[in-house]
């Protein structure tokens, strides 16, 4: 019924902009500010923010201030909630192409740097589902994060006060605080955020051999019950503005993650001998320390818009982890109990510097060339000690204690290259290559080295039609590479109860990629359609260990994947209601004859997505986001549908200082991750819930005074959003 409702809601929300209503009253009224703009210094216009920008080139810029967006307490969960942005289980993917790489204002980040980046400062994010040769070719598309920038003199700052009660979860607090400040060429911004309380993740899994001769069946529930003792995220930047051409920046970031709260584990083992029962209760101490320094410098090269960007930055992670296992089981009708002492100590070292030049030779042509280095360090060290409650005694066990190091260095360097094939017409050609060197240590299960070179390179190509104002189109091919993370490739042991563990995988190897896609817009309608081709992609299983019922959870390389996809999207703003909607459809067929995956059917599957603002004046607004992903499945696995609905009212008080938000998330509680496969003659369900059911209430108070600086109109602008591409 849910499923109903959102498709006829997203069917109606199109057609109703197709009948005829359009924008011309806005246009009109900014052709006229922007004529008035010839004589005022300043101009101030209220009304509402379009979500979503269309490009011709295939991507989307996403608003984020005073939306729906805003309002998420971590940018995991802001990205949960733009167009064709799928986040589950520790992925961030775009629809039709798969996991994405994230970039912090055109810097590449990392994943684990997510918490570092508060939401409060974040301005848009860009989708690049094409993207070029300058950016790395890991992934399969770039996310750009955009955040705010000062460009008045004074104070500004905004504290946000957030309390999110959930039933399923239980409360936390998200405590927020931004400060800005510039004078001349000199700005300075720092920020501070505290989460507090508890959080929830609930996996309840199955695991049946229906072989007589081997029968077994294994009811898995394991429960995640966090308890977040401080959660921060903290930061500080200056930059100096020589001149309306050039800056330079410093800035420091980091976040600590204490983590407490306990993970609870019940299995029921059901094989040929009998019923047995097996409880685990771990109790979290985990500490991770990330902290990251960037230096960059910016200067526009000449009159038509050419600059030379330089950048580096230092990015260090420290976590230790010290928990306490208790563990119980009845076998044979016989109980017996031990504890466990599972104490790690991880490092991550990463410096990186790049060098970007883009040279605009005329209007239609242009020039980008640049190089970049990076360096990384990974080291872990894992003791497990077990002890029986009457001795007390902890003794390392050898089996699941190991050291992991590994090296990493990767040098790169691009060339693309901007011009104009006839009048409407015009391409972008360019290439990356990126070679890549590592050494990888463990004596998990015997001492492994392994090293190895390699050179790759990553061809793209772009063609956009401008066929007159209503229709323009685009082609393209792009070519990427996904490596594994440093943490799956470290074969040290998570560990969830007897028979069930977490291990990384130093055999992975990276995935190639290649993709194609032809998109139109007629009349801000945007269309796409595309396929994918992935060598060797990187999946995930649960394999049988090296006892009967042992199971690893391990990341491996699957032969290779098909993906085709389409999606139609249309963004519209009528009087007081502004909507975005999506609708999509990918088909994937996923190969493999390596770890005896049964085949299935390949059925398509269908993505909705819509999101509406109602301005009321004077008194609120209210947003209405929904979603539904559908049923998936890709040959080897199938992915059952999920969808949320989330409400938001919002009003702002005393000229907009204070803005007051109650926001109602996942109102059904519907974002559940499940599916099954049959691997190894083990067939395997599992269903996974997340604490996205909840009520958020929100303050923002917004301090300080500012005026307003003049600057003349440049092409420095066009120069910073080239480099966002």
């Amino acid at each position: 019924m849910r499923f109903l409702v959102l498709v006829l809601f997203s069917i109606y929300s199109l057609l109703l902009y197709a009948t005829g209503v359009n924008a011309q009253t806005a246009q009109a009224i900014s052709d006229k500010v922007v004529n008035k703009n010839n004589e005022l210094n300043e101009v101030v216009i209220k009304r509402q923010t379009s979500l979503v920008k269309y490009s011709s080139n295939g991507t989307i810029e996403v608003n984020v201030t005073n939306t729906l967006l805003s309002t998420s307490s971590s940018v995991n969960e802001l990205l949960g909630r733009v167009p064709n942005v799928i986040v589950a289980e520790g992925q961030i993917g775009v629809l039709g192409k798969g996991e994405a790489i994230i970039y912090l204002n055109g810097i590449l980040i990392n994943y684990e740097r997510f918490a570092a980046i508060p939401v409060s400062q974040i301005l848009k994010i860009e989708v690049i589902s094409n993207p070029s040769a300058k950016y790395d070719a890991e992934g399969k598309a770039v996310i750009n994060i955009i955040t705010k920038k000062n460009i008045e003199n004074g104070i500004m700052g905004t504290a946000t006060q957030q309390v999110t009660v959930s039933e399923f979860a239980g409360t936390s607090t998200n405590t927020l605080l931004d400060f800005n400040y510039t004078e001349g060429k000199f700005s300075f911004i720092t920020n501070y955020g505290l989460q507090l309380g508890k959080g929830r993740e609930l996996l309840y899994t199955t695991r049946t051999r229906p072989n007589p001769d081997e029968f077994m069946r294994s009811e898995l529930t394991t429960d995640w019950k966090r308890q977040f003792n401080n959660y921060s995220n903290f930061g500080f930047g200056v930059q100096y503005t020589f001149s309306e051409k050039n800056y330079i920046s410093l800035a420091y970031s980091g976040n600590i993650e204490d983590l407490g709260g306990v993970v609870e584990s019940r299995n029921s083992i059901e094989d040929n001998s009998g019923t047995n029962f097996y409880a685990t209760d771990i109790a979290k101490n985990d500490v991770l320390l990330n902290q990251f320094i960037n230096l960059n410098y910016n200067v526009v090269t000449d009159v038509k818009g050419s600059s030379l960007f330089i950048g580096t930055q230092y990015s260090n992670y420290n976590g230790t982890v010290k928990d306490f296992i208790d563990e119980n089981s009845l076998v044979d009708k016989t109980n017996t109990e031990r504890y466990l002492k599972n104490n790690v100590a991880n490092g991550i070292n990463i410096i990186m510097a790049q060098a970007d030049y883009s040279k605009k030779i005329n209007e239609n042509k242009k020039l980008e060339t640049g190089a970049k280095y990076s360096y990384a360090t990974i080291t872990s060290g894992t003791d497990f000690l077990i002890a029986r409650p009457e001795e007390m005694n902890f003794v390392l066990d050898d089996e699941l204690s190991s050291d992991f190091s590994y090296k990493e260095k990767i040098g790169a360097a691009y060339f693309n290259y901007g011009n104009s094939i006839v009048e409407k017409v015009n391409f972008s050609v360019g290439a990356r290559g990126e070679w890549t060197t590592y050494e990888l240590f463990t004596n998990a299960n015997g001492i492994q080295k392994f090293s190895k070179s390699y050179g790759n390179i990553f061809p793209n190509l772009l063609l956009n039609f401008d066929f007159s104002d209503d229709l323009k189109g685009h082609a393209s091919y792009v070519s990427r590479i996904t490596r594994p993370r440093y943490q799956a490739l470290n074969p040290y042991v998570i560990y969830q109860d007897p028979f069930t563990t977490i291990e990384g995988n130093p055999n992975l190897i990276p995935e190639k990629i290649h993709a194609f896609e032809i998109g139109t817009m007629y009349k801000k309608f945007d269309f796409k359609i595309g396929y994918t081709y992935k060598t060797d992609p990187i999946s995930g299983a649960a394999l049988r260990g090296n006892t009967p019922n042992t199971y690893i959870l391990r990341s491996l390389n699957l032969e290779k994947e098909h993906t085709f996809f389409t999606s139609l999207s249309k963004s519209f703003t009528i009087k007081r209601w502004n909507s975005t909607n999506t609708v999509s459809m990918n088909l994937t067929k996923a190969i493999d004859n390596v770890y005896e995956y049964v085949s299935g059917p390949v059925k398509p599957q269908i993505y909705l997505y819509s999101n509406n603002t109602f301005s009321i004046p004077n008194l609120f607004k209210i947003q209405l986001l929904a979603w539904y992903l559908g049923d998936k499945s890709y040959g080897l696995r199938s992915d059952n549908s999920r969808s949320t609905v989330t409400l938001g009212i919002e009003r702002n008080f005393f000229k907009e200082a204070l803005k007051l938000n109650f926001t109602a998330n996942d109102i059904f509680h519907d974002f559940m991750v499940s599916g099954d496969y049959n691997v190894g003659q083990t067939q395997i369900y599992y269903h996974r819930t997340y604490t996205t059911n909840y009520f958020r209430f929100i303050a923002t108070y917004s301090f300080g005074h500012s005026k307003k600086q003049t600057f003349k109109k440049s092409e420095i602008e066009q120069t910073e959003n080239s480099r966002a591409r």
